[in-house]
């Protein structure tokens, strides 16, 4: 047993696994070298590849790309779910808040899952229990890791469905008794139950309507705020990561390929793909404009090129850039980029911001 988990083993037996007080520990979640493949019987799947940022309590991280660039992978490998077999991680380190979440068993997991770290999950049709209450799937949680007895978890699972917005008395309904928003708002409730000190969000307002939408996210930031709860929001919608994060990583075909603060990301744009993301927004203020979507399509992650893997949708593609894999370039003390076309010190792109 080393040492990590020797301290997690000593922390089950003395009741602090999970504990709210963090002492001296102001970054609650690391990445390190994530290596992630998905090794099928004739192809594997690069689905993220060599990425790293970490997570201050009380922030909230954006990670904004197309489907297929490795997002939900990485949610996954946070919360240390990554199927196996086909998901084999490859390299990397995941902290959250200490603990080293690769390396842990099972019961280790298990009080660290639900208490200090949460999960959202994006299809709550597949998330849910169809032969429970759903007020016995949020009073699970509390009994685990709060101790209460069954009646006050089930009193603590009717307030979680208060709080967002289902009333109370539909704790003993089943799953299939409600809508595909109102699952999403069950799912949102099961993970803010114990009040995580780090929440992972997987386009949590994906099944909901504009107004639960807005509900949901200014819940979520209240949380964020009240408890002092990191938030790493999984999401395609760049209005989402205006309204919500403090940083944002870009990630495309499994690498983060800019990274910064939300200043850094939208008022600096340096990526060509995270300029194309911005591009890609209707304008507002000319209804009539046509939209500039992203030419192509992410490429197949089982034959990722050897060069820049953005490089047949990019406007700006040199010979370098098919040749060579980019290097992150830091650009400030936040923010960083990978992009090859920095070689030439003279090199700019148009730049974007988010509409509005």
């Amino acid at each position: 047993m080393d040492n990590g988990e020797l301290k997690i083993e000593n922390e089950r037996e003395t009741g602090t696994v999970g504990s709210p007080d963090w002492e001296g520990c102001d970054t609650v979640l690391e990445v390190k070298d994530l290596v992630i493949q998905y090794v099928l019987k004739k192809e594997t799947v690069e689905a993220v590849n060599d990425i790293s940022f970490s997570l201050m309590k009380g922030k909230a991280l954006g990670l904004v790309g197309e489907t297929g660039a490795g997002k939900t992978t990485t949610a996954l490998a946070i919360m240390n779910l990554v199927p196996d077999p086909p998901g084999v991680i490859k390299n990397g380190r995941i902290d959250v808040c200490g603990h080293e979440m690769l390396k842990l068993k099972p019961k280790q997991l298990e009080a660290i899952r639900g208490k200090d770290v949460s999960m959202i999950f994006q299809d709550p049709m597949t998330s849910l229990n169809p032969v429970l209450t759903v007020g016995e799937q949020i009073a699970e949680s509390v009994r685990i890791h709060e101790n209460l007895g069954g009646k006050e978890a089930f009193a603590r699972a009717e307030e979680m469905l208060e709080f967002v917005g289902i009333p109370g008395d539909r704790a003993t309904e089943y799953p299939h008794q409600f809508s595909g928003g109102m699952k999403q708002r069950v799912g949102i409730a099961i993970a803010l139950a114990c009040r995580p000190r780090v929440l992972i969000a997987d386009e949590p307002t994906t099944a909901l309507d504009v107004t639960i939408q807005a509900q949901v996210l200014e819940m979520m930031s209240d949380l964020k705020d009240k408890f002092n709860t990191a938030l790493v929001m999984i999401t395609h919608d760049l209005g989402v990561v205006a309204k919500m994060c403090d940083e944002v990583a870009v990630m495309y075909a499994g690498r983060i390929v800019e990274s910064g603060t939300l200043e850094d990301v939208f008022d600096n744009t340096m990526h060509p793909y995270t300029e194309g993301l911005f591009n890609s927004l209707p304008n507002i203020e000319a209804k009539g404009a046509e939209l500039k979507p992203i030419p192509g399509l992410m490429p197949d992650p089982t034959k990722l090129p050897e060069g820049c893997a953005f490089a047949p949708r990019c406007q700006y593609v040199t010979d370098a850039c098919t040749k060579k894999r980019p290097e992150e370039r830091r650009v400030s003390d936040t923010h960083t980029v990978v992009c090859t076309a920095y070689d030439d010190p003279e090199f700019r792109i148009e730049g974007s911001h988010i509409n509005g």
